[in-house]
């Protein structure tokens, strides 16, 4: 049962790591990056869809976006749904593609992207702590239903902290290495 539990908490804290990850992908570096688009919906036929689901998105270099709709007549669309987006970026149409270029980040702009990095990471540890709490509550549960043994609840308390502790140093590595690429010139 304890192994199960631990196995249920490690795979919660994995995926709030990956979680971050996500995220944090969606921070603009000053770096043209596909997953900046991601949250770009387009109104295809009547219906909000993905823009990497309507289009081909390429970054011919680090500094600017080519959407190729797979509809031409969807150019519009596209156009509106970047406008309409905080994205900071200006489409350039010019009939068949879309370009974009990636504004160069000013000082306070990255200082912006690192105060909404930090949040995001704070919620990270937040996520895991909250998982160590649930972990240790069923612990606790068990050794209250005698089903485990007061060693048995302690070790696996201790083993549930080493866990955790991992997972925020792995957080805040992911972290540090995102404030490093946004402030990097």
């Amino acid at each position: 049962m304890l192994a199960d539990l631990k196995k249920k908490t490690q795979d919660r804290m994995e995926k709030t790591l990956q979680a971050l990850q996500v995220e944090l992908k969606k921070i603009r570096t000053g770096r043209a990056q596909v997953s900046m688009l991601d949250g770009i919906k387009v109104n295809y036929y009547g219906q909000p869809s993905p823009l990497s689901q309507v289009a081909a998105i390429s970054c011919p270099d680090a500094k600017s976006f080519l959407i190729a709709p797979w509809e031409p007549s969807i150019l519009k669309e596209i156009e509106q749904s970047i406008v309409k987006s905080e994205l900071g970026m200006a489409p350039i149409n010019d009939g068949k593609v879309i370009r974009l270029r990636v504004p160069d980040l000013t000082e306070d702009r990255r200082k912006d992207l690192v105060k909404q990095t930090k949040k995001i990471v704070e919620d990270a540890r937040v996520a895991t702590r909250l998982a160590r709490r649930d972990a240790n509550e069923e612990v606790k549960k068990a050794l209250k239903d005698k089903t485990v043994s007061e060693d048995e609840a302690k070790k696996n308390e201790t083993e549930i902290q080493k866990m955790t502790d991992d997972y925020i140093k792995k957080v805040d590595a992911v972290a540090d290495e995102k404030e490093k690429s946004i402030l990097t010139i």
